[in-house]
């Protein structure tokens, strides 16, 4: 069902009417090792399995073997001063069997950020070293400033 309302019947033609649904899927990473023919939604709280098979072969065309659905309960979280509890909203998660022959990777959207991280800690990496030598070199001569070497 649709909260957005269209009225019935407008005067004059066409009828201009959309029906949009309020369903919407995302795909997440899965926390645990999965095989590679099941792919992890986070779906709307008022899909049903049968919602999510449809949605997948309907408009993607993906051929789908099984869906199973499970409800993942919001973190909770007491604040530390007033003591009042909060809580996150639940989470629907839909885990989709797709044909043995098929797999599903999820996609590296960050590959650029690792190798940028990596060059990070090479540059740390070689200035850790080179204050280890710094301080090697004047562990022989305590009380003299570091400043003062030959």
């Amino acid at each position: 069902m649709s909260t957005r309302w269209y009225p019935i019947y407008q005067r004059g033609n066409p009828q201009l009417r959309v029906f949009l649904p309020n369903f919407w899927m995302k795909v997440i990473r899965p926390k645990e090792e999965q095989p590679p023919n099941i792919v992890t939604f986070s779906v709307s709280m008022e899909m049903t399995k049968y919602d999510v098979r449809n949605y997948l072969e309907k408009i993607y065309k993906l051929p789908v073997i099984d869906v199973r659905t499970r409800i993942a309960l919001g973190e909770t979280k007491r604040d530390q001063t007033y003591g009042y509890v909060t809580k996150k909203d639940d989470v629907k998660i839909a885990y989709v069997t797709l044909p043995r022959d098929q797999s599903f990777i999820f996609p590296e959207m960050f590959a650029e950020k690792a190798e940028k991280q990596a060059q990070e800690e090479k540059s740390l990496d070689e200035s850790k070293a080179g204050f280890r030598k710094f301080l090697d070199r004047n562990k022989k001569r305590p009380g003299t400033p570091g400043w003062f070497s030959i």
